[in-house]
């Protein structure tokens, strides 16, 4: 659920936050490994200056070629103020790079009859429902994957993002409360919360749970044995690394872990690049496992692959946001089931990126070169994982040298640019001399939104606080902003996610609705506040969750 901030980081979103050059992980430039091409002589030094210029603790890298691994290793370290390296075996949040082992698995489930992509979801989960009834009866499993539903750009994320006390069920049956803001499979908008439906497709239909459908029908015949279904399913002893995020998007500090559990098909999984060399190379070999002769066996057959490889929904392509990012421009752009399609230097990538608290990532495979490069970080900025990314296919592909790094340094810089221009502009508009309407007291109460459930907003010795029912994380204080309008600030600085959150009056001073949007346009899109419709619940009624 990652990302892209990824966070979430759902997913493919590109998280890009400060860019501080602190010269904090500044290391000495390690010597090239004996073997390593002669494009990549001097990768370790570039990753190493990538950490340095972007702030990231640590960074695993893998590249594989012709289903042989180039390259696969760590550097800096699983947490800052512990030496402890991250190496090739360090696990890693894939979070939404987590999608294409649905699509995975519901393509495996559908060679072994169990149910095709065009089934209704309604045939396998007959309670299932949308806000729309034609959505409802029309939706097909391939629609879980692809992004085009109607829904909003991350919307119902909440119901998961910080990690909820609802169990999977629970989410998708208050999908018919999440409002559509589009035309069924009209465009492209990014999602999570259907992942969780295909989760549950795939566990009716398996007759087993999702953990156990990947472990034992990818992970154990893949010889992925470190992978680890989610953050739950972590041992002791265990090679992980630590995530990482600039609280108030300043000061970088780790991150408390997370658990997906209730919608892990959208982006539970832990993985180390060693590991996913065996993913890359599998997706590579057309859903073949590597072996020889009767050793050789399919995780999927090669007509699924190019179903999953094959764009469905179109997205649309923006200019660069600065010129520096030209060459990496592609000229087409889709999503096709767990992957997005595009291309780079005239070769079609499939590729996926992943954001999570405190760590994103990205993987990447060029089908026609057979080659595949993978890139797991430990801090929050998208920036790292695409110029690495970019490096490493340029060597591969023996293209042009292009300064990645200064190029995403401009575009994050940019970036953050834009988002202190949004709040002058804020501050600017504020009248600070004004009062709200009623006193603070009239403000407490309980109050419901259809789809998120309760919210609670309390007084107490220093003023209001708000506790999201269902997300523990979600605790803030409300400091006044202007007339109706107060300022969330979220105990956890770690979330970056400061909200306005607004008042709206009958014409008897009573309230009638409180409506939230987050302050800041580096926020995560998962923290949907915007959809949220949040009423006072009377106080002789019970509140429903």
């Amino acid at each position: 659920m990652p990302a892209v901030s990824p966070m979430l980081r759902g997913a493919c979103f590109v998280l890009l936050s400060v860019a501080g050059c602190s010269g904090v992980f500044a290391a000495e430039t390690p010597a090239p490994v004996a073997g390593t091409p002669a494009g990549l002589q001097d990768f370790d030094a570039y990753v190493e200056r990538v950490r340095e210029q972007f702030d990231v603790p640590g960074i695993a890298v893998a590249i594989v070629k012709d289903g042989e691994i180039v390259l696969e290793r760590g550097f800096g370290v699983r947490k800052i103020g512990d030496d402890t390296p991250v190496d090739a075996h360090t696990l890693f949040a894939i979070a939404s790079n987590t999608k294409a082992f649905t699509a995975a698995s519901l393509s495996i489930l559908a060679d072994d009859g169990k149910l095709k992509l065009d089934d209704r979801v309604i045939d396998h989960l007959p309670w299932f429902q949308m806000s729309d009834p034609y959505v409802t009866r029309e939706m097909r499993i391939r629609d879980l994957l692809v992004h085009r539903s109607g829904l909003s750009l991350g919307a119902g994320d909440l119901l998961f993002w910080p990690a909820t006390t609802y169990s999977t069920r629970e989410i998708v049956e208050r999908l018919r409360s999440v409002p559509l803001t589009g035309n069924f499979r009209s465009q492209y908008a990014y999602d999570n919360i259907l992942y969780g439906v295909a989760q549950l497709v795939i566990e009716q239909a398996s007759g087993m749970s999702y953990e156990k459908f990947l472990r034992t029908r990818i992970f154990e015949p893949l010889g992925m044995d470190a992978t680890r279904f989610n953050s739950d399913a972590l041992r002791p002893g265990d090679n992980v690394a630590i995530g990482h995020a600039k609280s108030d998007f300043k000061d970088l500090k780790p991150v408390p872990m997370m658990s997906w559990s209730n919608v892990a098909a959208a982006g539970g999984i832990y993985s180390s690049v060693h590991d996913l060399t065996k993913w890359m190379n599998t997706q590579l070999a057309g859903g073949v496992i590597s072996g020889e002769g009767d050793d050789a066996r399919r995780l999927f057959s090669a007509g699924r692959q190019k179903e999953m490889w094959s764009i469905i929904t179109p997205i649309p392509i923006r200019e660069p946001s600065v010129p520096e990012l030209a060459a990496a421009t592609p000229n087409f752009s889709g999503y096709g089931e767990g992957w997005n399609l595009s291309d780079y230097r005239g070769e079609k990538l499939v590729w996926h990126t992943g954001g999570w608290p405190g760590m994103v990532s990205r993987l990447t495979l060029v089908p026609n070169r057979n080659l595949g490069v993978v890139v797991l970080t430990n801090a929050e900025i998208g920036a790292a994982f695409n110029a690495i990314t970019l490096r490493a296919l340029d060597a591969m592909l023996d293209a042009p040298a292009t300064d990645w790094v200064a190029a995403y340094a401009a575009a994050t810089a940019k970036s953050q640019g834009k988002a202190d221009e949004d709040w002058n502009k804020h501050v600017a508009a504020r009248d600070a001399n004004s009062k709200p309407s009623l006193p603070l007291a009239q403000y407490a109460g309980t109050y419901r939104d259809p789809w998120y459930g309760g919210v609670a907003i309390t007084q107490g010795g220093k003023g209001l606080q708000i506790q999201f029912s269902k997300t523990a994380q979600l605790l803030g204080d409300l400091e006044h902003w202007q007339h109706d309008v107060f300022l969330v600030k979220w105990r956890d600085r770690s979330l970056n996610a400061d909200a306005f959150l607004s008042f709206a009056l009958t014409p008897d001073g009573k309230i009638r609705e409180v409506r939230m949007e987050p302050v800041s346009p580096l926020t995560d899109f998962s923290f949907d506040f915007q959809d949220l419709r949040l009423v006072p619940v009377e106080k002789d009624k019970p509140e429903k969750n």
